[in-house]
C-alpha cells in the first residue's frame, strides 16, 4: 500500500511539471541577465536572433543524443509556424523593454504571463480552472506588486508596451505547446522555436545588424547554455501538468531577482520585498498541497485497493 501511494504521487502530472517549472524559472533568471546585457549593445531583433543561434549547436546535440530528428519532422505544422512567430514577437519585444526598464519593472509587467495563460487554458485546452489555482495566481500577483511597487512610469511608454506584448505572446506560446506536445515530440517544440528565432528574427535585424564584439563571446556562452536549459524545462513543464496549476510558479522568479541582484549588484532586499516574497512562496507552497491532496482524493474514490 505504501508503495502504491509513493507511485501514485510520484506520478502526478502537476508536480512533475512544477518541478520542472522552478527549474525553467531558474534558467530564465539568468538568461534575461544575459539578455539585459546584450541589449545595450546590439538591437532587440539581433537580441532575440543571437539567441537562437547560440542555441542551435545544443538543441542538435541533444536531438542527435535523443535519436529524436524523426520525430521533429512529424509535427503539426499550423501550431509550430504559429508558435514560432510567437517566439520571435516576444523575444524581440522583452529584449526590446528590459533594455529600457528596470528587470524589477519588466519582471512586474511579464508577470501577467500567468493569468493569461490561465485564461487561455480554458477555451484552448478545454481545461476545468479550480478555484484553488485562482487563488494562488491572484496571491502571486498580489505579492509580486508587494515586492517590486511598480512605479506608474512603468506601466507607461513603449518599453512597458513592449513587454506586455511579450507576455502576451508568451502566455499564447505556453498553451499552445501544451496542445501540441499532445501528438507531438516535446523535442520538435524546442528545435522550431529554435530555428524560428534565428531565421525570422535575424530577417527582422537583418537591416541593422551588429557585428559580434569578440568580448562578448562569454556572454553569448552563457546565454546558449541558460536559454536553452531553460527552453527544455519549459516544454516539461506544460507538457504534462496542467497549465494553470503550472503557471503561478513563474512567481519564483521573484526570489532569483533578489539572490542576483544581491550576488552581482551587492543589493539585498528591504522589508516590502520580503514581504512579497513570503506571499509568493506561501501561495506555491498552498497549490502544492492542494495538488497533494487532490491527488490522493482522486485516487481514494477512483481507484480500487489492492
Amino acid at each position: 500500500m505504501v508503495l502504491f501511494w509513493r507511485q501514485a504521487l510520484a506520478d502526478s502530472g502537476n508536480l512533475r511539471s512544477i518541478a520542472a517549472m522552478l527549474v525553467a524559472v531558474a534558467f530564465f533568471a539568468l538568461m534575461d541577465t544575459v539578455l539585459k546585457h546584450l541589449a545595450g549593445h546590439y538591437p532587440p531583433a539581433q537580441v532575440a536572433s543571437l539567441r537562437g543561434w547560440v542555441a542551435l549547436p545544443l538543441v542538435m546535440g541533444y536531438l542527435t543524443v535523443r535519436r529524436a530528428w524523426g520525430r521533429v519532422w512529424r509535427v503539426r505544422w499550423p501550431l509550430h509556424a504559429l508558435r514560432g512567430v510567437l517566439a520571435v514577437v516576444m523575444l524581440t519585444a522583452f529584449a526590446y523593454g528590459v533594455a529600457a526598464l528596470p528587470l524589477a519593472n519588466a519582471y512586474t509587467l511579464f508577470f501577467i504571463a500567468p493569468l493569461l495563460i490561465t485564461l487561455l487554458a480554458i477555451p484552448i485546452l478545454g481545461e476545468r480552472v479550480r478555484r484553488a489555482h485562482l487563488a494562488a495566481i491572484a496571491a502571486g500577483l498580489v505579492g509580486v506588486v508587494i515586492a517590486l511597487r511598480p512605479t506608474p512610469d512603468a506601466f507607461l511608454g513603449w518599453a512597458g508596451l513592449a513587454v506586455l506584448l511579450a507576455a502576451g505572446c508568451y502566455a499564447a506560446s505556453a498553451v499552445l505547446g501544451r496542445l501540441a506536445c499532445r501528438t507531438d515530440a516535446p523535442e520538435s517544440l524546442v528545435w522550431w522555436s529554435m530555428v524560428a528565432l534565428a531565421l525570422g528574427a535575424g530577417a527582422l535585424a537583418a537591416p541593422q545588424w551588429r557585428p559580434v564584439a569578440a568580448e562578448h563571446a562569454p556572454w553569448l556562452v552563457a546565454l546558449a547554455i541558460t536559454g536553452f536549459v531553460a527552453q527544455l524545462a519549459i516544454t516539461e513543464a506544460f507538457r504534462h501538468g496542467q497549465a494553470s496549476a503550472v503557471a503561478p510558479f513563474e512567481y519564483t522568479a521573484l526570489a532569483w531577482g533578489v539572490g542576483l541582484d544581491a550576488a552581482i549588484w551587492g543589493v539585498w532586499p528591504d522589508a516590502p520585498t520580503l514581504l512579497g516574497a513570503s506571499v509568493v512562496i506561501g501561495a506555491g507552497l498552498y497549490l502544492i498541497r492542494h495538488e497533494r491532496l487532490h491527488a490522493r482524493r482522486d485516487l481514494h474514490t477512483n481507484t480500487p485497493h489492492p
